[in-house]
């Protein structure tokens, strides 16, 4: 067995042994444990975990491929995503705590007093977190085949074989401890090689300085200059300018993705695990934290590893490589199919460049940018390893944590909720359990069929997010009046034109895999990209709900009463003190 192989069975091999051992101490005892810890998760503790279940395959793997071929335009998942968790941590955290239940469409029934609502926001839920879990399960397949070396199918049942372990047996007692330990692993796994490959290209450890600073080849160049030099000599975009649509397109997208962000049942559900609203508002200030340790190195990994990827096909201008001396990484993506050449010409070198008749690169998956950077860099094996249990690490946290919202929403919201209400806790334990097995399978075979790569799926799912779940909740919370009837109608029309307009310009992209940004057709409406229609969606929603509000009239007055003590601090002793 070679050296990479053995670093990467101990680093992937060993992790997974802590994971199943940290789930078997941590294994769910009651409901209460499996659906939220048992309430006395500490802020930061559950700051990790947030940042882990956070930061899932499409950070991990996926955000900085983005950037590497987007450039400039990529920040805006940094900026939505980033920003998302401010709005959560100031406008829905600490309200939703101290209301003090288990789901989101539980809150939501309480709120707006109506099984309808309840049931909308569980099939709004599952449509969400079923389009995000997707990308998790690319990302685990792109991670497994590679690293052990097997079929991407079979990775991506080895990758649901794990999830299930941990998942189902430790409900979110078990997931939380687990994605403390995941968020070790990923954060090691993606800050080390950054800091050996700024040190290699630039002279200076700090990746995230890195960026701004000098080549270490003495030539004074700029970094960010020579990425666009390069860029430009072989007719790409230059890295350093927006190609993300314009600027209206740029800021749809960016507050899609904060506004999907707030509204994400998974992220939302670890507020309930810490005993308090204070705390829920701490752990919220903790993640931001945990979470910037890898947003504020995203953008020097992509822009080195597209650096790397340019110089190393192609080293000097005009010399393109010979196929047959191409390096040991390039072979190693190319069994997985993942990266594909094509000799158009017949004279055995690599062509890359921006025309698509003589472009030989036919296929670079973005995916593999950052497991693959650490090999084109030529990085000791053990630092490869390391990114192959950080990815996996990645991937595997955020399944864990949709999937519990999924099996959540259905064992408690729909089934103990709704259609059987005397079941016995020890009965709705069991069906939740079921539920998350019978997601696993489901989530598995759309990772297998893939509707795009997976940063691109999660941007949908962010969309879905904005438009359904956030104006009902930010509703729910700040209007006193808002009534049950006039929030479905918004969570119903929000999310229907957001899918709508999605399946409607996404359909091509669903059935033949084109490009995650789709055509930059005369259609869009007002240059909004689907994937950055969520906002557009969102005002639907707000609008539809006060609409018919004025139409049916105001919620209840006890309802009004509740609304009042979950917003005030102190609840009801402060209320009647007024």
């Amino acid at each position: 067995m070679d050296e990479l192989k053995l670093y990467t069975y101990i680093a992937v091999f060993g992790s997974f042994a802590m994971y199943f051992a940290i789930a078997w101490w941590a294994r769910a005892g009651s409901t209460s444990e499996f659906y939220v810890a048992g309430g006395n998760i500490s802020p930061m503790q559950n700051g990790m975990a947030i940042g882990a279940d956070w930061m899932s395959a499409a950070s991990f793997i996926s955000m900085a491929g983005l950037i590497a071929f987007l450039g400039y335009g990529g920040s805006v998942f940094l900026m939505g995503w980033t920003g998302g968790y401010v709005l959560l941590a100031l406008l829905l955290a600490p309200y939703m705590r101290k209301h003090g239940k288990f789901t989101v469409p539980e809150f939501i029934f309480d709120r707006y007093y109506s099984k309808t609502a309840r049931v909308v926001a569980v099939v709004c839920l599952i449509i969400a977190s079923l389009t995000y879990i997707i990308g998790q399960m690319k990302g685990v397949g792109v991670a497994f085949s590679r690293f052990l070396e097997v079929d991407y199918g079979l990775g991506l049942g080895i990758g649901m074989g794990v999830v299930w372990v941990y998942a189902v047996l430790g409900g979110m007692k078990g997931i939380t401890y687990t994605q403390i330990a995941q968020y070790v692993v990923l954060i090691f796994a993606y800050t080390i090689p950054a800091v050996f490959i700024s040190l290699q290209l630039t002279g200076n450890p700090i990746p995230q300085l890195g960026l701004g600073s000098t080549l270490a080849d003495g030539s004074g160049v700029y970094l960010l200059d020579k990425l666009d030099a390069v860029v430009t000599e072989l007719g790409f975009n230059e890295y350093t300018t927006d190609n993300m649509g314009g600027t209206l397109n740029m800021f749809a997208y960016t507050m899609s993705l904060m506004i999907g962000t707030a509204g994400l049942p998974h992220v939302i559900m670890r507020f309930f695990t810490v005993p308090s609203a204070k705390a829920a508002r701490s752990s919220a200030g903790y993640a931001l934290v945990f979470i910037a340790l890898l947003y504020t190195v995203a953008p020097a990994v992509g822009a080195m590893a597209r650096l790397n990827l340019m110089n190393t096909i192609e080293p000097v201008a005009g010399q393109n490589m010979e196929y047959a001396e191409r390096p040991q990484w390039f072979k190693d993506w190319e069994k997985t199919g993942l990266l594909k050449f094509e000799d158009k010409n017949g004279d055995g070198k690599i062509q890359y460049s921006a025309d698509k008749a003589t472009n030989e690169m036919v296929k670079i998956d973005r995916d593999i940018m950052v497991l693959a950077n650490p090999a084109i860099a030529n990085l000791p094996n053990w630092v490869i390893a390391l990114v192959a249990a950080g990815g996996l690490a990645a991937a595997l946290s955020t399944a864990a944590g949709l999937l519990l919202a999924i099996s959540s929403s259905i064992s408690h919201d729909l089934m103990k909720g709704i259609i059987v209400p005397d079941l016995s806790e020890k009965n709705e334990l069991l069906s939740s359990r079921i539920v998350m097995t019978i997601s696993i399978l489901i989530a598995g075979y759309l990772g297998l069929h893939p509707p795009g790569f997976a940063a691109g799926t999660v941007a949908l799912a962010f969309g879905l997010a904005a438009s359904s779940i956030f104006p009902a909740l930010m509703m729910g919370i700040f209007s006193k009046t808002m009534s049950g009837t006039a929030a479905v109608a918004g969570m119903c029309s929000g999310i229907g034109i957001t899918m709508l307009y999605v399946f409607q310009h996404k359909g091509i992209m669903f059935i033949q895999g084109t490009s995650f940004l789709g055509d930059m057709g005369p259609n869009w409406f007002f240059g909004i990209s689907p994937n950055a229609f969520g906002v557009v969606g969102a005002i639907v929603n707000f609008t539809v709900a006060f609409v018919v509000l004025k139409v049916t009239g105001p919620a209840p007055a006890h309802i009004q009463q509740m609304v009042e003590n979950m917003r005030t601090p102190g609840g009801t002793a402060a209320v009647h003190a007024h």
